[in-house]
């Protein structure tokens, strides 16, 4: 039996690069995996936050987001919301624009303006408003949103207005935030109440009378008077 000839077979192939190698199962599977991941990744960049579904639209199967995320290439935001990590926080604004638009008898308050405030290093998951009380609760879906309910004062005193991409974003002011949060502790935890207290007196970005100010108007004087004493 005769076998070809180095030359002899560039002579027949004379376009096959000689030290290429021709596709593997092996091979093919990992193209397809990083295919898969590859995927994953461009549609998180692209979006900065994507659901489940998006990436089932796109193809990807979802066992990819656990391995993503166990890999630190993902965020778990919550059920069936991820995130890309270089870009956690950056949405926060976005979502209360888009709150604002959805919900235009709302204001932001509690964990949502905390954080605008910079008096948390929480992450929520939802944006928080506070709507009148017989107002019809929202059908929103995205964003996710966390209603509270007020009337009188307590809904209308300490409200202030950001502009958030060209939207008008009304939103509760420090002190009126914090009471707030000792109103709703069940809701946002004292523990975060009183964090957001201490932080707030101690980058002056409220006094001590301008707490208890919004604490009379919420009812929590009581609650509120002991912690500004002792932090004073």
């Amino acid at each position: 039996m005769k076998y070809m000839t180095s030359v002899y077979a560039i002579q027949l192939f004379p376009y096959v690069d000689m030290f290429c190698f021709l596709p593997t199962i092996d091979n093919i599977m990992t193209e397809r995996h990083m295919s898969h991941r590859e995927r994953a990744l461009r549609l998180i960049q692209d979006r900065g936050i994507a659901r489940t579904r998006d990436f089932k639209a796109a193809g990807i199967p979802l066992v990819y987001l656990k391995r993503l995320t166990d890999a630190g290439d993902l965020v778990r935001l919550g059920r069936g919301l991820y995130q890309d990590p270089e870009r956690v926080g950056e949405d926060i604004a976005h979502d209360l624009a888009e709150a604002a638009r959805l919900v235009p008898n709302g204001v932001v308050s509690l964990v949502s303006a905390l954080r605008h405030h910079e008096l948390t290093t929480q992450l929520p998951l939802a944006v928080w408003m506070t709507i009148p009380h017989k107002a019809r609760t929202p059908n929103v879906q995205n964003p996710r949103i966390e209603i509270v309910r007020a009337t009188g004062e307590v809904l209308t005193a300490g409200v202030e207005h950001i502009r958030v991409e060209g939207v008008d974003v009304p939103i509760y002011n420090v002190a009126k935030t914090v009471a707030d949060c000792f109103k709703h502790r069940r809701h946002v935890g004292e523990d975060v109440a009183i964090e957001a207290l201490r932080d707030a007196l101690r980058q002056r970005k409220t006094t001590a009378s301008g707490l208890m100010k919004y604490a009379a108007i919420d009812r929590v004087s009581a609650r509120i008077e002991p912690y500004i004493k002792a932090m004073q």
